[in-house]
Parts: C-alpha cells; structure tokens; sequence
C-alpha cells in the first residue's frame, strides 16, 4: 500500500496510526502542504479534492477520507478491530471518532487557518488571532468529548479497554492543541488517554515528530 502523507496533518496521522495499529506494511509519499503540492496537477489527478491523506491500496483503489480509510482497513483486516462488536459500541465509538473528524478538526486545519490570514495584519497580531481561533474551538469540541468519556462505557480507552477508532482520532488532535499550546488542564480524561496512547508503539511511530 501508499499512503500520501505530511507528517503533521492530524487526518494523515490517523491513518498512520491505524496502519500501525494493524500491523500493515506501507510505502509514504510525502506530500509537502506548506509549498501547496497537494494542489499540484499530478496529486490532483489522483484525489481531486487536493488533501491528504490518500491511500493507494494493494489492488490500486484510492481512497481517500481517513475516517473512510481506517475503515476500510478494518474490514480488510479485522484483528485487532478498531470497531466494537455491538452495534451500540459501533455506533458511539463512531459519533467521539466524528466530534474530532467531523466539528474540530476541519475548522483548525491547515487550509482554515491559511484563509483566516490578513496580508494588512503585523505577524504577531495574526498569531494571536489565530491562536484564539484555535483554542476556542479545540476547547469547545473537547468540553463536549470529556463529557462523554466520564460515562460508564470508557475505560482505559475511549471505549472500554481497547484501542478503537476513537482513540485514533484523539491522540492526533491533542498532539495539534499542545502544539498550539490549548490548555489542556480542563480535560483530565482526554489528557490520560491521550498519554496512555503515547506509551504504545503503534502510536509512537506514527507522532509526527518521529
């Protein structure tokens, strides 16, 4: 398999993650997004819409969404499953895996905060500005998720004793909020699941800084 990649894109970093997690080989094809290569005829060519991450399957499918793609790895190969068994399970682990993918991450992400930029602004005016932008919505997302994890259903994991889909979704957004340096101190959970993460090689290998 291939996976177009850039080491700090949170969605590429998913699905590093759960390549990692499954224990499948894979090439990487780094796609450089501060020199805007992701806009280049020849990576549009194979996703349209310009982002990544894009994995090239064995059988030369392309997919690209990494919420698609850590489920389509899933079904492909099922141990260790990054879905519950039950149907509920399924389902919440997919809804805290959707607060991150869905409502956090698009309007922190790389395209957005370019777009938020103001040529007529100084440099540290435009930092602060956008450092409010981000802190305000990883703090409004992750109130929400902190919430859900103190029901009965999380354990040493977002969703009981397994790592699931949730977590995959989660180590990388917390790595983004500390770059960006979000107080995390009001989220004790998402903190401890996030560092308990850090401590599994699957999720070592796929930090940005490794």
């Amino acid at each position: 398999m291939i996976l177009y990649d850039y080491p700090r894109s949170s969605a590429a970093y998913r699905v590093r993650i759960a390549l990692n997690v499954k224990a499948i080989a894979y090439e990487t094809r780094t796609i450089a997004l501060l020199d805007n290569e992701q806009q280049s005829a020849t990576y549009k060519t194979l996703n349209p819409q310009g982002l990544v991450p894009l994995l090239v399957t064995d059988e030369h499918h392309t997919i690209n969404q990494s919420l698609s793609i850590c489920e389509y790895l899933d079904e492909a190969f099922p141990n260790p499953p990054l879905l519950p068994e039950d149907i509920s399970g399924r389902a919440r682990v997919r809804s805290l895996s959707q607060m991150i993918a869905c409502d956090i991450h698009p309007l922190n992400n790389l395209r957005v905060l370019n777009f938020l930029k103001d040529e007529k602004r100084d440099n540290d005016k435009q930092r602060q500005s956008q450092q409010q932008w981000y802190s305000y919505w990883i703090q409004e997302g992750f109130s929400a998720f902190e919430t859900h994890l103190q029901s009965s259903l999380s354990g040493d994991f977002c969703h009981g004793d397994s790592i699931s889909l949730a977590d995959i979704c989660l180590v990388p957004q917390v790595y983004n909020a500390r770059r960006f340096s979000v107080d995390l101190s009001p989220f004790p959970e998402i903190v401890r699941i996030a560092n308990q993460c850090a401590e599994i090689e699957a999720f070592a290998q796929a930090n940005p800084d490794a």
